[in-house]
Parts: structure tokens; sequence; C-alpha cells
């Protein structure tokens, strides 16, 4: 277990230092797992980065592992309103885990930015300078720790 743990790790860091953006490079780490192919997984969490589509707002790792719990603990029928509500508690139970450890869930506040950051809607250089600033990519291992966890405990 703690290999699968590590490898998922490994490999959500892997896409993200790739050039994946933090909700892709979560959400595709377990895709093979949801049985979901690659192509896919990046085209539906690709809107999510920076906080969403670059706003800041939630981390885009966090909303990487909200996709996972969809998945975890899947609720598909809206009648099924136990099922949602599972499914909202793994959201908030992976969201406070993730501010516990790291102090926020939202993306400017985690990157020390002012709350009037003005969204810009380019990605940034993915180069040794964003590497050297940027924490996302302990986000994205920690948020991709979080889910492998959960994924290899058996307990939803």
């Amino acid at each position: 277990m703690e290999n699968y743990i590590e490898q998922k790790v490994a490999l959500a860091v892997q896409y993200f230092k790739n050039g994946y953006n933090c909700s892709q490079s979560v959400f595709m780490a377990f895709a093979d797992d949801f049985g979901v192919d690659k192509t896919m997984a990046a085209k539906i969490s690709a809107s999510f980065g920076g906080g969403i589509g670059r706003m800041r707002e939630v981390c885009g790792a966090v909303c990487g592992m909200a996709m996972c719990a969809g998945f975890i603990s899947p609720a598909d029928d809206p009648s099924d309103k136990a099922a949602r509500t599972a499914n909202y508690a793994l959201v908030q139970e992976f969201a406070e885990k993730f501010r516990a450890e790291n102090g926020d869930i939202i993306c400017r506040r985690l990157l020390g930015l002012p709350d009037d950051t003005c969204p810009c809607p380019e990605p940034s250089a993915r180069n040794a300078e964003f590497y050297k600033k940027r924490p996302c990519v302990e986000y994205v291992a920690y948020a991709a720790r979080l889910v492998a966890e959960k994924m290899s405990s058996g307990r939803v």
C-alpha cells in the first residue's frame, strides 16, 4: 500500500513537472484507477488549474482532489441524498486536511499574492525560476497523497 501511495504521489509530481497544471496533475495520477483515459482526464481537469481558470480561487490541487472524490464516493443519482452527503463529506475532509497542512485552500493566499490580484489567463512559464519560487509541486504531492491514502484505505 505504501508503494501505491508513493507511486501516485510521484506520478502527480511528474505530470506537474512535465507542464500539466496542478488540477490535471492530481486528477490524471488517478485516472487509470477510475477507468478514465489520460487525455480525457487532462481535458476534464484543465480548467481548474491556477485556482480555477487561473483566477487564484480554490487551489487546483484541491479541485483535483474533489474530482477524485467524485469517483471514490460517487453521487451520480440525483435522488440519492445519502450518496451526495457522503461525496460532499469526502470533499470537505480532503479540503480540511489540505488546509490544516498548508494553511489555506485558496490559491492566491497559498502563493502569498494580494487579494486584489488581477487574473491573467496566460499560464506562467515553467522554468527553473517558476519551480524555485512556487510551492505548487508540494501542494500537488500532498493532494495526491491524501487521495492515494483514501484509495488504499478502502474506507470512504
